[in-house]
């Protein structure tokens, strides 16, 4: 660890990644990675590398959690595994936000669209929140022997619906495609209103990611120096 040098930030939208970079950073500032992200995560570490985190927005899970709800998690759930947070790394996340949620996240291959997906999840694992970023990074640092944290934010709570024209709106680099919502927009006008709350859903939590990221350094809580 005396060598190490970054952190190397897991994203799996672009403006999570605009947020996660920060400003003002010089030596210590994070590596980022969006989209493809098995792949850019295992080719950016090397001996600099100090940890990896999960940092980004998620999709509610325990219903008692409202848009922009901070979550520290304790560990992230996959499909076949499960990894720890680094103890002390989680500690001193903890101790920059007492306010946070602390506790499990789940890590997903495809979206949970649906409030009954949200709800069986929730039943199954006792996960607050979901991702789809936070299983891949979580393996491929115990691949690496590296600390893994994950810090998320809630997006689209648990009692809500994902409407289908969001999806069509990314693309794989994590990038809008404002094009294809249109176009679903135009065969679907009925997911207009759920489309403007997720909007100011998101547009919440990424209010609340951004304070976070302001308190966080460029060691995202670890000490680089």
């Amino acid at each position: 660890m005396s060598s190490a040098s970054y952190i190397l930030i897991a994203c799996g939208l672009a403006f999570e990644g605009r947020i996660a970079r920060g400003s003002g950073l010089r030596a210590s500032a994070p590596r980022v990675c969006c989209g493809m992200l098995r792949e850019r995560l295992a080719a950016a570490v090397d001996p600099g590398c100090a940890g990896i985190v999960s940092f980004g927005i998620a999709g509610g899970l325990d219903p008692a959690l409202p848009p922009g709800t901070l979550i520290i998690a304790s560990s992230v759930l996959g499909a076949n595994a499960a990894w720890p947070a680094d103890e002390q790394w989680e500690s001193r996340l903890l101790g920059l936000f007492p306010r946070a949620v602390h506790g499990p996240i789940l890590g997903a291959d495809a979206p949970l669209q649906t409030v009954r997906a949200k709800q069986n999840c929730f039943r199954q694992t006792g996960a607050h929140a979901v991702d789809m970023e936070s299983h891949v990074a979580a393996a491929i640092a115990a691949e690496r022997n590296l600390p893994f944290v994950a810090l998320r934010v809630i997006a689209d709570p648990a009692g809500r619906a994902v409407p289908g024209a969001a999806l069509l709106g990314m693309r794989p680099d994590g990038s809008l495609a404002p094009l294809g919502v249109m176009k679903m927009l135009m065969r679907e006008p009925g997911e207009v209103p759920a489309l403007f709350r997720l909007a100011r859903d998101t547009f919440r939590a990424g209010r609340a990611l951004t304070r976070a990221r302001r308190r966080l350094g460029g060691g995202f809580g670890l000490d680089l120096r």
